[in-house]
């Protein structure tokens, strides 16, 4: 089973801040693919379980932004 859900993400400026999220989101279980669309602040997650919306706040907030 594949599971995707998008977020909103505040604060990504630049190429090292996609690398920040992305790096943090895939360490949470089942993730299995992340997507950041800088312009937008758009987060598509793709994991093998439906993941909380707290597992993804404190995942993001780790790298710095904030979960909108």
């Amino acid at each position: 089973m594949s599971v995707t859900s998008t977020y909103t993400v505040k604060g990504m400026t630049c190429g090292h801040c996609v690398s920040s999220v992305t790096e943090e989101l895939v360490d949470v279980e089942g993730v299995t693919g992340v997507d950041v669309a800088l312009d937008s602040g758009a987060v598509t997650v793709t994991s093998t379980r439906e993941l909380s919306r707290d597992e993804v706040a404190v995942a993001i907030s780790e790298a710095g932004y904030e979960l909108v």
